[in-house]
């Protein structure tokens, strides 16, 4: 409930009281008035009210109970209010209840989210990291391999570039009658 329907209403509310008060005040005059009126009739019989006097009186007490019934009616319809505003005050107490407990759901669900994330994490990533260590596995096989065949390659080059025996190459025998100083290399 806003402020300003609050004043409102306690602006209704010492209207109301204000007015009431009134009002009792008025009825205990009326009531003073007619004991009073009654004692000086019942005392002095001569006594006969003037009918301008009575009259008069008549007019007063008719235009006390006109202001009587306003002031009932302003008071039911400042009642009919209040008891609008109350069941628009329940009504509002329950929506704040519900946005509350809502807002408390969905606070406990923002605080779960990191978890909840991380623990979906971890499960997408499970296949990840088993397929990471499989490739890994098979990297380090093929590795082996590819150093298997460098190596055969590397002896099957080494031999193929030398297709026969080296042996050392020794001088020809000259013919008995030449006689060379210097021996081929």
């Amino acid at each position: 409930m806003s402020q300003t329907d609050n004043s409102t209403i306690q602006a209704l509310s010492t209207e109301v009281s204000k007015l009431r008060q009134e009002l009792q005040l008025r009825d205990q005059l009326v009531q003073q008035l007619s004991q009073e009126l009654f004692r000086l009739v019942k005392g002095n019989t001569d006594f006969m009210p003037q009918p301008e006097v009575s009259e008069r009186h008549s007019v007063e007490l008719n235009a006390l109970r006109e202001q009587l019934q306003a002031v009932e009616e302003q008071v039911g319809f400042y009642q009919e209010q209040i008891s609008t505003r109350d069941s628009e005050i329940y009504q509002l107490r329950q929506s704040v209840q519900e946005l509350t407990d809502r807002s408390r759901m969905l606070e406990q669900v923002v605080q779960e989210l990191p978890q909840i994330y991380r623990q979906k994490f971890e499960e997408r990533m499970e296949p990840v990291r088993e397929k990471v260590a499989l490739l890994q596995q098979e990297n380090r096989q093929l590795q082996a391999e590819l150093q298997s065949v460098s190596y055969r390659l590397a002896l099957k080059s080494r031999t193929a570039s030398h297709s026969g025996i080296d042996l050392p190459s020794f001088p020809r025998p000259n013919p008995p009658g030449n006689i060379s100083t210097v021996p081929n290399a």
